[in-house]
Order: C-alpha cells, then sequence, then structure tokens
C-alpha cells in the first residue's frame, strides 16, 4: 500500500512574500490574520520570511536600549497590565530616582554597548517637577557619556512636545498598548484618541516615535491584527513588542501567559506588517518565549532589544543577550552621533 501526504497550503506564505518582498509593500489587515493563523507546521517558513524582509529592509545590525524607571508605582491610571498603577493592590511602590542614579543607570547601559537609554516615568502625563527633573537629568546624562536619551512619560501637550526636544530627547515611547476595538477593555482611564494625539505630536515635532503595544491580553487573532495595522498606519519609528506577563494584583493576573508558537507567529506578522520598522523585543519574552524562542525571534523579524530589567520585572543578564547577538552575528548599531 502506497503512502501519501498531503502538500502543505503555502499560498499564505507565497501572498506574504509576493506583497512584501517583490512589491515592497506592508502586509494588509486581512493578510495580517491570515498570517497570524498560520498552523505550526508552517511557522519555520513564516519566521524565514519574516527575517528575509527584515534583512532586505533593515540590514543586519540590532539595536540595544537600556532602560529605567524615573518615577516607579502610583501611577493614577488604570492600565489592567501594570502592576505600577495605584488603583490596584501590586505589590510595586512609589519610588523616584535622583540623578545621580540616573546617570549611573545611563553609564551601566552604554557599558553593554546600547546605543540608547531610555528615562521611564508611571505617571498620566509629566508635570512641572517631572519635567524639570527630566531637563536636569538629560543633561548630567549627556555631560558624563555618549548615548542617546529617549523619554516614556505618558501623554504630553504640545508645550511639553517642545520642551523634550529643546532638552535633546532623541525619542519618545508611547505605546498604543491594544487595538482600538479592544481598548476599553485595557484601559478606561483615558482614551485610544489621547494616546494617538500624543503620538501625531511627537511625530511632527521631529522626535522619533516608538510606538508600540502589548499581545496576549485576551485579545482575539483579528485585534491582534487591527493593532498591527492601526501602528503601520501611524508610522513609527519604532514599535516595541511586549507580550502579557501577568502581574499579581491586576485585572489581567490570572490570565495564562501567550504560548511560543502564537508569541513567534506575532513577532513574523508584525515584521510583515511593518517591514521599514524597527521592532523591539521588550517586556514579556523571557516567559513567553524563553532561550529558544528569544533565538527564533531575532531570526523571524526581531533587529532590536531592551538588555537588562524592565520597569517592574526581570529581564535576560545582558551578557546572555549580547552572547546571542555575537553568536548568530547580528552586528550592535554603533550610535549614531547624528541623529
Amino acid at each position: 500500500m502506497t503512502s501519501t501526504t498531503t502538500p502543505r497550503d503555502t499560498s499564505v506564505l507565497d501572498r506574504a512574500r509576493e506583497v512584501v518582498l517583490d512589491r515592497g509593500e506592508a502586509l494588509g489587515y486581512d493578510d495580517i490574520v491570515a498570517v497570524l493563523n498560520t498552523p505550526d507546521e508552517l511557522l519555520p517558513d513564516l519566521l524565514a520570511l519574516a527575517h528575509e524582509v527584515r534583512l532586505k529592509y533593515n540590514g543586519e545590525e540590532v539595536e540595544v536600549e537600556g532602560i529605567v524607571s524615573l518615577k516607579t508605582g502610583g501611577c493614577p491610571e488604570d492600565c489592567h497590565f501594570c502592576s505600577q498603577s495605584g488603583q490596584f493592590t501590586s505589590p510595586v511602590r512609589s519610588v523616584w530616582l535622583n540623578i545621580p542614579e540616573l546617570v549611573r543607570a545611563a553609564e551601566q547601559t552604554a557599558a553593554t554597548g546600547a546605543s540608547e537609554f531610555c528615562i521611564v516615568a508611571a505617571v498620566r502625563g509629566p508635570d512641572a517637577k517631572l519635567m524639570s527633573q527630566m531637563r536636569e537629568g538629560v543633561k548630567a546624562i549627556k555631560e558624563a557619556v555618549d548615548i542617546e536619551v529617549a523619554a516614556s512619560l505618558g501623554m504630553l501637550s504640545q508645550e511639553q512636545v517642545d520642551d523634550l526636544v529643546d532638552m535633546g530627547v532623541h525619542r519618545y515611547n508611547h505605546n498604543l498598548e491594544a487595538a482600538r476595538s479592544y481598548f476599553t477593555k485595557v484601559v478606561t482611564t483615558h482614551s485610544y484618541d489621547e494616546r494617538w494625539d500624543t503620538c501625531t505630536m511627537v511625530k511632527e515635532s521631529g522626535m522619533e516615535l516608538c510606538c508600540g503595544g502589548l499581545v496576549g491580553m485576551g485579545e482575539t487573532v483579528e485585534q491582534r491584527a487591527e493593532l498591527a495595522s492601526q501602528l503601520a498606519e501611524l508610522e513609527p519609528h519604532e514599535v516595541p513588542l511586549n507580550f502579557l506577563n501577568p502581574r499579581p494584583g491586576t485585572p489581567f493576573g490570572d490570565l495564562e501567559p501567550m504560548g511560543s508558537s502564537d508569541a513567534l507567529r506575532t513577532i513574523a506578522a508584525f515584521r510583515l506588517a511593518l517591514p521599514r520598522t524597527i521592532l523591539r523585543y521588550a517586556g514579556g519574552r523571557e516567559l513567553t518565549l524563553g532561550d529558544l524562542g528569544t533565538r527564533d525571534g531575532l531570526l523571524g523579524g526581531i533587529n532590536a532589544v531592551i538588555v537588562g530589567n524592565y520597569l517592574t520585572t526581570l529581564g535576560r543578564d545582558p551578557r546572555e543577550d549580547l552572547a546571542l547577538l555575537d553568536e548568530l552575528q547580528m552586528p550592535i548599531k554603533a550610535l549614531n552621533a547624528t541623529l
């Protein structure tokens, strides 16, 4: 008796290759949904395609960044994934860093080979005190170490955007977090449009916009594709991709972490939706992907990483990430002094 095997249906990948590689276009919503629904047997081929897209449009270099929280905890907003919200019972206390501590953190980040240092504050938006501390901190960092300074301080006014430009902040992070259709399931104390407006002001100011989201929060595959499409519409310079790390005491604390195959499909889909954008590993990858999945993601569309710890969770030892990049022969992007 002769055994037969069913040929693999690669039409989804063939379509993605035609659109992104042959025609040089971003993958649209319907095609992103199809990619996110590819079977596990096609995952290696999907990752290989996403890596080919990354190399064609972004090259081999990997951008490395460190982050530090200037003001931790006590945030008035109710982002359901975040242990820094003052509305939940998560065990994160409110802490402020002083300027010498900021400078030390920047120096330690630069020592890893990182080209960027991001200052983050858990606030709805910066008040006069925070903006004053930012000005002092950015000045001290630039005098002490050769590294680009980025910021993530919540929603901004036009005056605050202009002040950050004047300070020399070259990139601003403000995530959409979730698709418009799912946003009210994630945050109720501010709107999707408020986030979008801040992102638009940042782009118009000349600062680079870093804007991504968080997946694995109970959204549908279609809503995951919607988020990718909306980010593509916004056209940020960089997209940090976070995977939910359920935090005790938050409304999403009991959700199951996303499976590694779904996470890798998401990485590839975001690369195909954003072929020319920096796609950065951010929070949750250690839990969701582990060591092997982290490698697969770097060979499946990722071209930037945050090294060290995150805001309220531990990351990998920076030496492990740097050793992996070296093993994969992925050069670290040198500091660009012209930014």
